[in-house]
């Protein structure tokens, strides 16, 4: 995928996307998640969640897979208070990430996740 392709999806996220919607469905659901871990909250998970939003608009809709190790090796330096470590975290940035996929009107023609 070419830079202009990736800035042209990232544009079409941030359209599509309310980060501020994204981030109150995560906060209502995380709990439910099947990855969620009693006696972590919110602020454990926000970052996980809101580097799968950051990260799926700078990656220009690249499959997760695609950029995993990226994301793994990154994440210690976009974790914020975060007791999450990226073994506990890779599920949350992965289901933000998709939720985005599954979001997106059919601009990336991903299959559904």
């Amino acid at each position: 995928m070419s830079r202009h392709e990736e800035t042209q999806v990232g544009s079409a996220v941030a359209q599509a996307i309310d980060p501020d919607e994204y981030r109150e469905h995560f906060h209502r659901e995380f709990r439910f998640a099947a990855y969620y871990s009693a006696g972590r909250e919110w602020p454990d998970y926000e970052p996980a969640y809101r580097y799968g939003y950051d990260s799926f608009l700078h990656c220009g809709g690249r499959r997760f897979e695609e950029v995993e190790d990226e994301l793994a090796r990154d994440w210690t330096h976009c974790r914020a208070a975060s007791r999450l470590h990226w073994t506990e975290a890779r599920e949350a940035v992965r289901d933000g990430w998709h939720h985005i996929e599954r979001n997106l009107p059919h601009a990336l023609d991903r299959p559904e996740r």
